[in-house]
């Protein structure tokens, strides 16, 4: 067993999944999951002990692949947060077939199936599963349709999950508005808007939600956490 819990974090060389690996490093083993080796291998090197997770969670074989090797190496899992994810402005009529099959891929079937090669290992820690969903996981929003519907089709799944698993695993669903991340300047861009950070919430108070309720003891679970920015609304 490993002498400190291990934390997996998909998307953690940048952004949110870099802010929430920094938050759960004081206490656990981090693995760090992105798609560049490179990327990962700098993000690893932040930490005395991190081991790097290297695939593109959309390819089915790649990701049991690496997942095998790194569990292999940590000696287990506590927690797993759901972080990486795809998003960008686009209506419905704009939206191409390819585009759906692409944001479902990333945003709910591979969080699905990496969820799924990790129940084992989870249920034998009594772990805890963090799914970084969004706002647009409780309200729709037409202008992002592909984004949305990923949203609300992994906040069911999430649901799903935590009444499968209740009594085993603990399973948080966290639902952010806008963070000051380059996936934010992007989508902005996209909407014709100027990008103004102030008017988003940063990425370490988010980060330090998730910490929360990973902290809670076993007995306890978050279901959900929803955050927004305190200005008002664009």
């Amino acid at each position: 067993m490993p002498d400190r819990p291990v934390a997996l974090v998909t998307g953690a060389t940048r952004g949110l999944g870099s802010a929430i690996a920094r938050a759960l490093a004081p206490t656990h083993r981090l693995i760090i999951g992105g798609r560049s080796e490179e990327a990962v291998a700098k993000a690893c090197a932040e930490y005395d002990d991190a081991l790097g997770l290297v695939a593109d969670l959309a390819d089915e074989d790649a990701t049991a692949r690496a997942l095998r090797g790194a569990l292999a190496r940590s000696g287990g899992l506590d927690v797993l947060v759901n972080n990486a994810g795809i998003g960008w402005k686009a209506s419905i009529e704009d939206t191409s077939r390819d585009q759906w099959r692409e944001i479902l891929e990333t945003n709910l079937i591979a969080v699905a199936d990496l969820t799924r090669l990790c129940l084992p290992a989870l249920r034998d820690s009594k772990g805890t599963v963090v799914m970084v969903n969004s706002g647009a996981g409780v309200r729709i929003y037409p202008g992002d349709a592909a984004y949305t519907v990923s949203k609300w089709a992994l906040r069911s799944f999430t649901e799903c999950l935590r009444e499968s698993e209740r009594g085993r695993i603990r399973v948080v669903s966290v639902h952010p508005g806008r963070i000051d991340t380059d996936m934010q300047v992007r989508m902005q861009m996209q909407a014709g808007r100027s990008y103004r950070p102030e008017e988003h919430m940063r990425a370490e108070d988010v980060a330090a939600a998730i910490r929360m309720a990973v902290d809670l003891p076993v007995s306890t679970n978050l279901d959900e956490i929803h955050m927004r920015t305190t200005e008002v609304k664009l």
